[in-house]
């Protein structure tokens, strides 16, 4: 397990490279989905600086998504499947980047700081939506395919280890 983050200079895509890596570092011989979790919020927090990065988990029971290990300021607790952003995610079982959460329909509003979002799906060995990653920046468009791409390899790395 790694000890300390290494965080790149340079592109977004060069930071999302060494994160990764990172990531697979710190989850290396690790299976406990909450110790990996907190610490994929971290790294992530530590490496690109965003008002909030965590994880809801899917409560079958309540048919909800529960907050799980985040960075930033307190959040919303439970979201309902197709509410928000977060439950459209877990509905469709797709990645949403919404460049002004105050355009999206239905956006739930946790923190009125957030301007723009990203929302990738994370799945179980069974291919059923477990959880889904959230981060939210204040600064508008602030999320791209580059991101896509490298969150949705950090939700592949987390079913790898279930």
């Amino acid at each position: 397990m790694a000890e300390e983050l290494k965080i790149a200079i340079g592109s977004k895509e060069k930071k999302y490279k060494t994160f990764v890596s990172q990531v697979e570092s710190l989850m290396n011989g690790e299976t406990n989905l909450m110790a990996n979790l907190a610490n994929i919020s971290s790294a992530y927090q530590m490496t690109f600086s965003k008002l909030w990065v965590g994880f809801y988990l899917v409560d079958s029971a309540a048919n909800q998504l529960v907050l799980g290990p985040f960075q930033g300021p307190i959040a919303c607790t439970r979201i309902a499947k197709g509410k928000g952003v977060c439950g459209a995610v877990w509905e469709e079982e797709k990645t949403i980047i919404v460049k002004n959460v105050n355009i999206f329909s239905g956006h739930i509003a946790c923190s009125s700081a957030s301007v723009s979002e990203i929302v990738v799906p994370v799945f179980d060995k069974n291919k059923q939506v477990l959880g889904v990653l959230d981060i939210d920046s204040k600064k508008e468009g602030d999320f791209d395919e580059i991101d896509k791409i490298y969150l949705e390899r950090i939700a592949q790395l987390i079913t790898n280890t279930l």
